[in-house]
């Protein structure tokens, strides 16, 4: 009895809570509902189709090494694209010419200080690619870091008409470096270059000159390019004077380290490359590199840089000669420098 009414207490006790019996037994069901209801929820869930698809998170391509559209147009060279760290700059110094004046040895040599980024190809971009566009034209740059200077080098800049203002237009700023070398061994030279690519073509004073020993061909490339004076005054429509540097293309043969001092410093860098990086090699008659970038083995241009050139009458050169000289005496008194070559 004792046992029975102890029971029953707490059964009055429970009820005098106002809960009643079944409230007992109904509380503990309420968080098992619960679950209960959150676990079917996620079953069913999981169930295939039943369920949206989750957001993803789109992964970015990699950058391509060529910008795409270079890739797509018929025509336009695809340069290679310098990667690594550092910026992708405009260049801040343009080798803008001329033809076979030295320009190649020139980049080569420069290529050799640490503070010195050179794009490798001529981009051609001033001249014949530059409805493509700055952003174009950037993407081919080498990545620069701070303290480091950007160059490329389109021998083709300096007798094209519009490419001063192009090239003001992109920056004032720009420093402009022309390789120039006497007219008459320069025209030759261009010639030899033609005639290896076409053996067929007429000789040089058939092409140099007007009906056999006539007036001399302006129209022809290979002469017209030795107006030094003629195209410099384009370039000072855009450009004073102290935004170039004239190297002697003579000079950058007999005398490397001397020629590559003074472009360092007109790009403000220290002097690095000196003559202890050139040796002369007899055999091309030209400076080599005692040890080129990335190599520690010597290196000299390729087999187009020193080629012999034809032979060409005496009366010929004379005749060229004579042609240029009042060209080559503005050209002194516009730079300021006399190249000797008269």
């Amino acid at each position: 009895m004792a046992g029975s009414s102890g029971l029953g207490g707490g059964a009055r006790c429970g009820q005098g809570a106002g809960a009643g019996p079944g409230a007992v037994l109904r509380a503990p069901r309420a968080p098992l509902l619960l679950a209960a209801l959150v676990l079917g929820a996620y079953c069913l869930c999981a169930l295939p189709g039943r369920c949206p698809p989750a957001a993803r998170v789109p992964v970015p391509a990699p950058a391509p090494a060529v910008p795409p559209h270079v890739a797509r147009s018929p025509g336009v060279p695809v340069l290679p694209v310098a990667s690594g760290s550092g910026r992708r700059r405009f260049p801040q110094a343009l080798i803008v010419g001329v033809k076979k004046g030295g320009t190649r040895a020139l980049l080569e040599f420069l290529r050799l200080h640490p503070d010195v980024r050179a794009l490798g190809s001529e981009p051609h971009f001033f001249d014949r690619w530059y409805e493509r566009g700055l952003a174009w034209y950037r993407s081919l740059m080498p990545r620069t870091l701070e303290g480091q200077i950007t160059i490329e080098k389109t021998p083709s800049y300096f007798v094209t008409l519009e490419a001063p203002y192009r090239i003001h237009s992109m920056s004032p700023d720009t420093k402009l470096i022309v390789v120039v070398r006497n007219p008459v061994t320069r025209a030759i030279s261009d010639y030899a270059q033609m005639l290896s690519k076409t053996p067929g073509l007429p000789s040089f004073q058939a092409l140099a000159f007007r009906h056999g020993l006539g007036p001399v061909d302006t129209a022809w490339s290979a002469v017209r390019i030795g107006l030094y004076a003629q195209h410099l005054d384009n370039w000072l429509r855009y450009f004073p004077l102290s935004r170039f540097l004239f190297v002697s293309g003579e000079r950058l043969v007999s005398d490397p380290a001397g020629e590559v001092g003074r472009v360092q410093d007109f790009l403000g860098l220290k002097r690095v490359v000196t003559d202890k990086h050139f040796y002369f090699n007899a055999t091309k008659g030209f400076p080599c590199l005692k040890k080129a970038q990335g190599s520690s083995h010597p290196r000299c241009l390729g087999k187009s840089k020193g080629r012999p050139h034809p032979r060409v009458p005496e009366a010929v050169v004379q005749r060229l000669r004579d042609f240029y000289q009042p060209f080559n005496g503005k050209f002194y008194q516009m730079t300021g420098q006399d190249f000797g070559w008269d």
